[in-house]
């Protein structure tokens, strides 16, 4: 299993990070990755896909790479100078029926703890 991805960097689905402001956009930021499914694991999820039902070896597979993009994701981020990244995203496709391509995306931003609400102004 990969390693996480670096704990300075805030990464979310949300257009927002809850409790914070974004004070800076700094671009797409992307984590890319292409793997090999290899020759003894298409054989086995070959013999497994006869009996029917999920092909660990794939599951897993896929896994470990979406952990890997999204560490490749968090690293352009902090290269880009920032402190969290909004609205990631995964997108995946087939390059000639061996090997899957998974891209992790979305928004570097800087942010910074929100104030909090403002205060309501009293009025005399």
């Amino acid at each position: 299993m990969p390693p996480p991805p670096p704990s300075s960097i805030v990464m979310v689905t949300t257009p927002f990070v809850p409790g914070y402001r974004i004070v800076r956009t700094l671009g797409v930021t992307w984590g890319l990755i292409v793997r090999s499914r290899g020759l003894g694991r298409n054989i086995t999820a070959g013999f497994r896909s006869l009996a029917g039902g999920e092909i660990t070896e794939y599951t897993q597979l896929l896994d470990q790479t979406r952990g890997e993009a999204l560490q490749r994701l968090a690293q352009h981020a902090q290269q880009l100078g920032a402190n969290a990244v909004i609205a990631v995203s995964f997108d995946s496709s087939e390059l000639g029926d061996v090997m899957s391509e998974i891209l992790a995306y979305g928004t570097a931003v800087q942010v910074e703890p929100d104030a909090g609400p403002a205060q309501p102004v009293q009025l005399r």
